[in-house]
């Protein structure tokens, strides 16, 4: 049973304050606050943003949304009186609950997953109880208002309905001292040194952000690049202004014909395929006896602001497939795309076929959006007044800052990646875990402004990818259509940066044979999930039929226990060719530069 802070026998004896080390700590606090303050200040008087007072416009959607509203009161006294007699209901089974009852039936639960409430006070302690349900009324209450509203047009209902549920899950009881029952249990343990270190843990990230928040997720010095994640044994074999392709070194004795190019995204770097032994994608791949190249793209600063997306195609995957046919003399090769990377890869394909190349025997796409009419809650950050103003921010500096787009993708889970850190870290003020996963996340990227506004504006908010010659690149218009490469598309189902829904339209814009399957679980974790007999996780779906509508197939679909990587394999085993001897990385023309992974994996934001 879970302890009541009000009833732990430390409240009656709280520990011994040093009062000297706590007078300097808090001299220290208050001295890197006010520096902090200052800076901030400074900074914000030299922000032309600051003019801006909506730059977001998230004013001017709510505006249209209670303008909406006002004009049926009659529903919205009709939630408000539902939420009412929802308190009243409340009150009542919590006054049962006081007086003894047991087998009360909570109101209002939990969604499934919603890892916030898992302390047992929130279920045992009636207060607490009270607490927890009273919020999820009043925010169920928030969610069905705002998405009840008619008349709104579909991007600012989106936009109302994301920072509705950011609202809601900054208000979250577990958010603040007084009302989570952890956190007051480890301030009366410790006689509040929990919230000394976390006023400490925050000026440090403060800090480090340069007065904007930057929540330190895990110990950053547990890992190093090369030693502990992205440690797969390759050279780098070629180097050019945006990439670095990578050979690994082979891990059998015999290996396919046919070699197999990674293309990652340019928005997150390439090791999210290869953190850990037990979990590196790249490792497998070479256990299957795959000839792996992996481009490693390098993490732009202002110098390379003009570079554009044909320069991420010329210099990324076709300047590769050059250099992999003269290393290994195949001229062909499997391809690999994940995220953006695949998308590129997609273009990469349709200007190909345009200019009758055919040097890609099969494709992949991991979690590949090639329509976008359906971005998810990316798209609410896709609008002329927001891509103005990137617009803006990109041509002053050459760059979008990687840390902005952490903190985007970041919002899209805020209770996972936003507010559970808040409270270990600020609350708690305990140090953050040490986890490979998290400290990938948080060694993001830049985006060249040139490349990015091409990106922005003509595959997200214009959609034109999918549309037959829309698109030109190197003079070339392209159409996915022309693409007769067979390609597989895994996909995830809870993915919140390429919605399954949207990257499942993927398969009809090709004219070759396609394959689609759906992994359990996330843009990451359902990428990254290696076959473990004694631990299988997540599953995966297939459904050779492929009806226009997504829910269509994956009511038809037929789910299968473990990792997707074998279904994978057992597909592109069809393109590998026979065994030949095992190459070792690079050539005559093309001797090992450095050890992978490299330097442009090095480049920190």
């Amino acid at each position: 049973m879970a302890k009541d802070p009000a009833d732990s026998k430390d409240a009656a004896a709280p520990p011994t304050v040093d009062a000297t080390r706590w007078a300097q700590h808090m001299q220290d606090i208050a001295a890197r606050s006010q520096r902090l303050v200052s800076d901030f200040l400074a900074r914000q008087a030299a922000d032309p943003q600051v003019g801006m007072s909506d730059p977001l416009a998230i004013g001017s959607a709510f505006l249209d949304m209670t303008t909406q509203m006002m004009a049926s009161p009659t529903k919205l006294m009709e939630a408000q009186l539902g939420l009412w007699q929802d308190y009243m209901t409340l009150w009542q089974t919590a006054a049962r609950r006081m007086m003894g009852e047991d087998d009360v039936a909570p109101l209002a639960q939990p969604e499934k997953g919603d890892r916030r409430f898992k302390d047992e006070a929130w279920s045992e302690n009636q207060v607490f109880d009270y607490i927890k349900q009273s919020y999820l009324l009043t925010a169920r209450w928030m969610r069905h208002v705002v998405n009840d509203v008619e008349g709104l047009d579909p991007k600012t209902a989106a936009k109302v309905d994301f920072y509705t549920r950011q609202f809601v899950d900054a208000l979250a009881p577990t958010n603040f001292v007084a009302t989570n029952p952890e956190v007051l249990r480890e301030t009366l343990e410790s006689g509040g040194e929990n919230l000394v270190k976390g006023l400490e843990h925050l000026l440090e990230d403060l800090e480090r952000g340069k007065g904007q928040l930057r929540i330190q997720m895990t110990d950053d010095t547990a890992f190093e690049v090369g030693v502990n994640v992205a440690a797969t044994e390759g050279k780098v074999i070629y180097r050019n202004e945006l990439m670095e392709l990578i050979q690994y070194s082979p891990r059998t004795e015999k290996v396919f014909e046919r070699p197999l190019l990674v293309i990652p995204p340019w928005i997150n770097k390439f090791y999210i395929m290869d953190l850990r032994p037990k979990n590196s994608l790249v490792r497998w791949l070479l256990d299957q006896g795959h000839t792996v190249f992996m481009i490693s793209w390098i993490n732009p600063d202002e110098k390379l602001a003009g570079k554009r997306f044909e320069d991420y195609m010329q210099e990324g995957p076709l300047t590769a497939l050059d250099i992999v046919r003269k290393v290994t003399g195949q001229p062909t090769v499997n391809a690999i795309g994940y995220c953006l990377g695949g998308t590129l890869l997609g273009a990469t394909m349709a200007y190909m076929a345009a200019k009758g190349d055919d040097r890609i025997t099969s494709a992949t796409h991991f979690v590949t959006m090639l329509d976008f009419v359906e971005p998810g809650d990316l798209g609410v950050f896709i609008d002329s007044q927001t891509l103005e103003m990137l617009d803006r921010k990109m041509a002053e500096v050459g760059y979008l800052d990687g840390s902005e787009m952490a903190t985007t993708f970041n919002m899209l889970r805020a209770n996972d990646l936003i507010w559970s850190f808040v409270v270990n870290n600020y609350l708690l003020g305990k140090d953050p875990f040490p986890f490979d996963l998290l400290y990938w996340n948080s060694d993001s990227t830049r985006m060249p402004a040139a490349m990015h506004s091409f990106y922005l504006h003509e595959f997200y908010e214009k959609n034109r990818l999918k549309d037959p010659g829309a698109i030109t690149l190197e003079g070339v218009p392209i159409d996915l259509g022309k693409v007769k490469v067979p390609s597989y598309f895994i996909s995830t189902l809870e993915d919140h940066i390429a919605p399954w829904r949207s990257t499942y339209r993927g398969v009809h814009l090709y004219s070759g044979p396609t394959r689609f399957v759906l992994s359990g679980s996330g843009h990451i974790a359902g990428i990254i999930n290696p076959p473990n007999p004694d631990k299988p996780k997540y599953g995966y779906f297939l459904n050779s039929r492929k009806p226009k509508d997504p829910a269509a197939w994956l009511k038809g679909a037929t789910k299968n226990e473990g990792s997707w990587w074998p279904d994978w394999q057992k597909w592109v085993s069809s393109f590998t060719g026979p065994l030949v001897e095992a190459r070792q990385p690079g050539s005559k023309d093309f001797p090992p530069l450095e050890d992978a992974p490299g330097s442009y994996v090095r480049i920190r934001v």
